[in-house]
């Protein structure tokens, strides 16, 4: 043993390891030793290997042309670029890129953000739906919708260990069910599952992995990603979302009709109603699958559309920003028929953040009863009550912006038409969260007009899948920022 350890140890040292010989070593591994025939095979295939190579190449290059010219006006060329370098043989870093500059264009936080203009030569940021406005019905509440959370409580991560979503508070869960009968805005039966989330958006990528590892539709689409499609204009954060982790389970797909009217591989579609940005009441495809349809339901009160009927589908998504305005209170619900896709939405959320938040949850019952209350209670003001508040509010901005509108000819605004309202018990005109502002005459750019000549900031309709002349523009924000914003939009004058 001796001597073989020494032997070893001699050859160790006699250029047995890189770390000894350092080159001569390398090239030792990199050129084995070859004998006979072997040796003048090789020898000769230097001059046979090239020109041969040379040649496979020219005939490979003209081959590919001839077909590209051929096919062209078939495919197009932007399909046809796909099609010769498809995303999936990017590189990483390619990936990353493009990410990147998604989210960058998405996510435009600026240093006026959530601020209010200190003068008339001051930015207005219109860019967020920041729902601000309602802070002054907050204020007027007073004390009512206050809450104190002892330092001993909502410790444990478990709320409720005998529901299937054992992170929901039931307290919150009782109070969806109460305003949602209240409003009459959807249907929550008895074999409905609430499931809470971090904002809708967390639900929505909850609802992405849900419906696209379900047995009915994983592996459908040949081991591809399931597209994900929605119809434009669709809200701006939907492909930035989808496509973040760069996900082998789904991906951004675009518009709807993009779609092969004779492909009947399966896809998920996120319905937007009222959409966001123009707020007008939308529907999934006809050939769309209604066990593959998400229904993001985020501004279907009464502020600001006509309730016509209780929403009654298989996955509906709610926020409390745009219900109640509590947008930093970051907590949204999914109403879910089937169980299976219940199971896995939970299981997205617990994976990814062991819960939700019971604070939050608390908070929210407190705001939603508080709510509740207002309109249940007799002889209650209008201004104490929260959709009362809010459409006067919408309708009179409303009003302001379609006045400004129509005294120019630079704009142009949807047409909507006035429905009967369940809940307001009246005939109401739409008052959507955001205007769906069209640049008119020569203006190509409409965000970059605006932004600027008159230093307002808004969402490029390119964001929407949409064109460039139309812009998004929050109506949610603070009364001086929207004053501020008419009064600067009536003194364009082209």
């Amino acid at each position: 043993m001796a001597t073989t350890n020494g032997n070893l140890h001699h050859r160790h040292a006699d250029c047995g390891s890189p770390s000894s010989c350092g080159r001569a070593w390398h090239l030792r591994r990199k050129m084995p030793k070859s004998t006979g025939e072997n040796n003048r095979v090789r020898s000769r295939n230097p001059n046979i290997f090239w020109p041969l190579t040379t040649v496979a190449i020219v005939l490979h290059l003209v081959a590919v042309f001839v077909v590209f010219f051929l096919c062209k006006d078939v495919f197009g060329v932007a399909n046809w670029s796909k099609f010769l370098f498809p995303a999936s043989y990017c590189t990483g870093n390619e990936q990353r890129l493009e990410i990147s500059a998604v989210v960058e264009e998405e996510i435009s936080v600026s240093s006026t953000s959530g601020s209010i203009p200190n003068s008339m030569d001051s930015i207005i940021n219109l860019d967020h739906g920041d729902p601000t406005m309602y802070e002054k019905f907050w204020k007027q509440a007073g004390n009512a919708a206050e809450l104190i959370i002892p330092g001993a409580q909502t410790m444990s991560y478990f709320s409720d260990v005998t529901n299937l979503c054992w992170f929901l508070e039931p307290l919150f869960a009782t109070e969806v069910r109460r305003l949602h009968r209240l409003v009459g805005n959807a249907v929550i039966g008895p074999d409905s599952y609430i499931i809470v989330g971090t904002g809708s958006s967390q639900l929505f990528q909850a609802a992405l992995f849900a419906l696209s590892t379900s047995p009915e539709v994983f592996g459908g689409g040949g081991g591809r990603p399931l597209p994900v499609v929605s119809s434009v204009p669709y809200y701006s954060s939907y492909p930035a979302a989808t496509d973040l982790l760069q996900s082998a389970l789904f991906r951004w797909a675009g518009d709807v009709s993009s779609l092969e009217k004779d492909d009947d591989d399966p896809y998920i579609e996120v319905v937007c109603s009222p959409s966001n940005p123009d707020g007008l009441i939308k529907a999934a495809s006809i050939r769309s699958s209604n066990q593959n349809v998400i229904h993001d339901l985020a501004y279907y009160w009464p502020q600001y559309t006509a309730i016509t009927a209780p929403a009654n589908h298989n996955l509906m998504l709610f926020t409390a920003s745009k219900c109640t305005g509590h947008a930093g209170m970051r907590l949204g619900w999914a109403i879910v028929k089937n169980k299976d896709v219940a199971k896995r939405m939970m299981k997205f959320i617990e994976i990814s953040t062991i819960g939700v938040s019971k604070d939050s949850q608390l908070r929210a019952a407190k705001i939603l009863k508080t709510v509740s209350d207002h309109y249940e209670l007799e002889a209650v003001e209008d201004f104490t009550k929260l959709f009362h508040f809010g459409g006067k509010t919408m309708r009179d901005r409303w009003e302001k912006l379609r006045a400004a509108v129509a005294a120019s000819d630079a704009f142009s605004l949807p047409v909507f038409q006035p429905e009967y309202c369940n809940f307001m018990k009246e005939n109401t005109l739409p008052s959507p969260a955001f205007a769906w502002l069209k640049c008119e005459r020569d203006i190509d750019d409409c965000e970059n007009f605006l932004r600027q000549n008159h230093k307002i900031l808004t969402r490029s309709g390119k964001h929407f899948g949409a064109d460039a002349k139309h812009v998004r523009v929050s109506m949610l924000d603070r009364v001086e920022t929207f004053d501020m914003f008419i009064e600067r939009l009536l003194s364009i004058d082209l």
